[in-house]
């Protein structure tokens, strides 16, 4: 699922990827030239990874308490329905790692049979949408803060229909307004930025946007599937990395902005540093979830207190720098969920024994606890109206831009 190396980062959909040290794009063929960090920038590199994996993991599970509670069905027409959490079931954690495998060893047979510069191209341009949307989606509760009051804040519609007379169907109806359009146009120039430079602080911008759309946007059902998602990984990620050289051969030919980056020679090169520490996406997202379904349980006890959230919390941290120890000490790749998991399950199960709440929480339930109207598996709406199965749905998850309500009827 995710590991730590010294390489580059293994970049998949829906997975996270080594946290690495790569010098340009190919670490492991680097000559005796290669750059040396210093403890400085190595402490520096790593320390703002673990930093920026927090964030998104922290206010990703607010914001999934939030939009749970003030979002209804579509059917009901009050809010937006491209903003409605999808919610993971039992099932859907059991599919995961083998889909996430496939999707993996396709990745690999491309970079194989391919040449990797178009394929790298076409996924610069998908990730370019994605990530304007998804940036868009991130800006707009602080565009809704700062936008002035005295500017006119104009509603636009755009809609597409198929047929004609009674025989008309609405394909997109999608309506915006002025804060929408101005973060829109602010995510653009990032996109351009991004795809003309690939500059490392672009696509952390996309990369904590991808992170923390997913972590307030994908909602496990209880916790015993949260525990079958990430036991599933676990076993993924460990054979991934120890057992084949396919995901570091991935890693090394995937260019996209689903990992964060940190320079180890900034303090030498400034914001021109190429050697850099790298963490895969699904290192922040698949235990952010987890995360964020244990801060909804929080909330559902009605005590407040957040203990659950802090003690998960504390856990990752905990389990990402044993991570980042273990690989320096023994100089080898690590995938990050062998720590993770055990950390993030673990922790709050303890806490929940010693204060006798573990039916309590095993029994949770958070699609009818927080939002009792709303399907199990509702659906992200896409411009063909298609639902999204979760394979589908890690890679859309940052389609949801900031959108007062758009009603897609095929998905109704």
């Amino acid at each position: 699922m995710a590991d730590i190396d010294q390489g580059s980062s293994a970049p998949l959909p829906t997975e996270g990827a080594p946290l690495q040290e790569a010098n340009g794009t190919d670490a492991l063929n680097a000559t005796a030239a290669k750059f040396v960090a210093t403890a400085e920038g190595t402490a520096l590199a790593y320390g703002s990874l673990v930093l920026m994996a927090l964030l998104p993991i922290f206010f990703g599970a607010l914001r999934s308490v939030s939009s749970s509670k003030s979002k209804v069905g579509a059917e009901s027409g009050y809010g937006n329905s491209s903003d409605m959490p999808e919610t993971i079931t039992s099932r859907d954690a059991a599919r995961f790692p083998i889909i996430a495998s496939c999707t993996l060893f396709g990745l690999y047979l491309f970079f194989k049979i391919f040449s990797q510069e178009y394929i790298n191209l076409l996924l610069s341009m998908y990730f370019f949408v994605l990530g304007i949307l998804a940036l868009s989606h991130t800006m707009s509760p602080f565009m809704n803060r700062v936008f002035p009051a005295n500017l006119p804040n104009k509603q636009y519609q755009l809609l597409f229909t198929q047929g004609s007379g009674e025989t008309k169907e609405e394909i997109v109806n999608y309506e915006f307004d002025t804060k929408d359009l101005i973060c829109l146009g602010i995510s653009s120039v990032v996109g351009v930025w991004y795809v003309l430079k690939k500059h490392w602080v672009a696509n952390n911008l996309f990369g904590l946007a991808f992170a923390l759309n997913g972590v307030e946007l994908l909602h496990l059902n209880n916790v015993s599937t949260g525990c079958i998602l990430l036991g599933g990984l676990f076993v993924y990620d460990v054979f991934w990395v120890f057992g084949t050289n396919v995901m570091v051969t991935v890693a090394k030919s995937f260019e996209a902005p689903i990992k964060l980056v940190f320079p180890q020679d900034l303090l030498e090169r400034g914001l021109d540093a190429s050697n850099f520490a790298m963490l895969g996406l699904g290192d922040i997202v698949i235990p952010g979830i987890f995360i964020a379904l244990l801060l909804r349980f929080d909330v559902s006890l009605k005590n407040n207190s957040r203990t659950y959230f802090y003690t998960s919390f504390l856990a990752y941290i905990f389990g990402l720098g044993l991570t980042i120890f273990v690989m320096h000490t023994f100089k080898h790749a690590q995938p990050a969920l062998l720590y993770l998991v055990p950390a993030c399950v673990g922790f709050p199960v303890v806490v929940a024994l010693l204060k006798g709440e573990l039916t309590e929480m095993f029994s949770y339930e958070s699609s009818e606890e927080v939002l009792p109207h709303t399907p199990r598996l509702t659906h992200f709406p896409t411009v063909s109206g298609s639902p999204a199965s979760l394979a589908n749905s890690m890679q859309s998850l940052a389609g949801s831009s900031p959108r007062r309500r758009r009603h897609t009827p095929s998905n109704m």
